[in-house]
């Protein structure tokens, strides 16, 4: 990752800060889907199995991999189309019959700045099986995470459902229609930030109606499906950023990610449990000597050998977010317990959500002549 070379770190005031200095940093985690949770075996899997991604709306986007016989690149079930990098990308609907749309949602790695302007960019491809191409798509900056109960465009209306959230909406696109579906094409633009931007959501938000349209002469009854790869946000010019972040642990504690207590039958990192994950990750970065232990839990739901296995997944979400970040490998130390370290009643409900849940554990490694002594 580009912004590893520039990491530097300080300690000022008797309180950890991390500085993070980047030139031209991409503020997008894991910008070409490259990181993911298991290689994908089916339709759908883009909002829980590409970490720092998600899907704002129950649209169901897809991921695929070149490791996949069923969701694979370049072949796939709307066509082929070989990666413009890597071996993932993603895939939505951007136009289909009864507004039915897709999109795909981002936790930025920081907050833009206002009256700064930056540069948003990405690669798209018109699928195979595309009755249509289009030629914009929006992109909605928000202040906080959407989850929307809906399989429509995202509309106007239903953003202001929640009025805590702040909002900016641009749209992009190039000259003519993007039905190109042999090469990748690259969409730019460039903007002023308001200050509100936290995540961001990419997908077409206009309704049918309201959606410029180009047959493609096919006969699917598909709509518009494109492929995207490749997503960068930066600022204008070679403008250094600088993104700080304050906090201390305690050694040798065991503690609880609070902002991860899964739902359900889930593995999914929420946008504050991501937050939680940034500040510990700087924390990490000052000091290369401290190590993380990362245990995983379930509720009592299940069969023992389920449960397992989701603990060991809920500790990969982790595992996977902290090294895209740039966490070593081996500074970190896992494992599964599925139900049989509760903490609560697994006969309620409160129980069993504070039994779902991830900790760990921040210890300094030991000097190797000490730990044979030990």
């Amino acid at each position: 990752m580009i912004w590893k070379k520039y990491l530097r770190m300080c300690l000022v005031a008797s309180v950890w800060m991390a500085c993070v200095v980047v030139h031209a940093q991409n503020l997008i985690p894991n910008p070409g889907f490259e990181t993911h949770l298991e290689c994908p075996d089916h339709l759908g899997s883009f909002g829980i199995n590409v970490p720092h991604w998600s899907s704002p709306t129950l649209g169901t986007t897809d991921y695929f991999h070149s490791c996949s016989q069923k969701v694979g690149a370049p072949e796939n079930f709307n066509g082929a189309q070989t990666t413009f990098q890597g071996e993932g990308y993603a895939g939505f609907y951007a136009y289909a019959p009864g507004n039915y749309r897709e999109y795909i949602q981002v936790r930025l790695n920081a907050p833009l700045k206002a009256g700064r302007r930056y540069i948003l960019s990405y690669h798209v491809s018109l699928a195979d099986r595309s009755d249509y191409a289009i030629r914009i798509f929006g992109v909605l900056f928000s202040s906080d995470s959407l989850s929307v109960s809906t399989k429509t465009n995202l509309s106007k209306k239903q953003w202001y459902a929640f009025p805590e959230n702040k909002y900016h909406y641009l749209e992009m696109g190039v000259s003519g229609y993007m039905d190109d579906t042999s090469s990748w094409v690259r969409v730019e633009k460039e903007f002023q930030a308001e200050g509100t931007e936290r995540y961001m959501v990419l997908g077409n938000f206009r309704d049918n109606g309201r959606t410029a349209l180009q047959p493609t002469g096919r006969s699917y009854n598909k709509g518009a499906y494109y492929y995207i790869d490749q997503v960068e946000l930066r600022p204008e010019g070679n403008e250094q950023l600088a993104l700080e972040t304050r906090g201390e642990y305690p050694l040798d504690s065991l503690q609880v990610f609070n902002s991860l207590l899964f739902e359900f039958d889930t593995y999914r990192l929420s946008g504050m449990g991501q937050g939680e994950l940034d500040s510990l990750y700087q924390f990490l970065s000052t000091d290369s000597n401290l190590l993380l232990e990362v245990a995983g839990h379930t509720d009592g739901k299940g069969a023992d050998q389920y449960n397992q296995k989701l603990s060991e997944r809920r500790c990969l979400a982790v595992v996977n977010y902290l090294e895209e970040l740039g966490m070593p490998p081996g500074r970190i130390h896992w494992k599964g317990y599925g139900a049989s370290r509760p903490v609560a009643s697994n006969q309620t409900d409160d129980g069993r959500s504070r039994n779902r849940r991830v900790e760990f554990r921040i210890v300094r490694e030991r000097p190797q002549k000490e730990s044979l002594q030990n």
